[in-house]
């Protein structure tokens, strides 16, 4: 390796990019409009915390979706579980702490190029308005709570 190239990458760089999708238990109403805001607000908290800034976060109520610069210093299904449990915590013991609320098991994670961002972003941002149009986007809505991964066979 040449000294200059070499002295180019002695730093560590980089950028991946995640969208993220999950539903409440049963795909319940549960996020209602008076929880919606407080509810995002922690989980960007909570992806700040985990050194993965939180691009974009929208859903409806009966699920999410986050667009999020992930850290290389966690797996995604470490990011999902840790943001699950902070939120379904803030929400069973302060936002709604007559309700027991769940989410579901699984969830989606898409990987995508930076140049994709602006257009993920405002997807996710947009959510009510792609569900009342019905423009919805089915490979980025299509979790279930019996699948946990997919497997690719390419």
């Amino acid at each position: 390796m040449l000294p200059s190239l070499a002295k180019k990458m002695s730093a560590t760089y980089v950028e991946m990019y995640v969208h993220l999708v999950w539903g409440t238990f049963g795909r319940a109403a549960t996020i209602s409009a008076s929880i919606e805001k407080p509810l995002y607000a922690a989980m960007a908290d909570k992806c700040r915390e985990l050194r993965c800034p939180p691009l974009a976060i929208g859903g409806l109520a009966d699920h999410v979706h986050l667009l999020v610069a992930l850290s290389p210093t966690i797996a995604v299904a470490t990011l999902v579980k840790d943001l699950k449990g902070s939120s379904a915590h803030l929400i069973t013991h302060r936002l709604t702490p007559d309700t027991l609320f769940r989410w579901q098991t699984g969830y989606g994670a898409f990987t995508l190029r930076k140049s994709d961002t602006p257009t993920v972003r405002r997807y996710v941002l947009d959510q009510k308005e792609h569900h009342d149009k019905g423009t919805i986007r089915a490979a980025l809505e299509q979790f279930d709570a019996g699948h946990s991964h997919k497997e690719r066979t390419t």
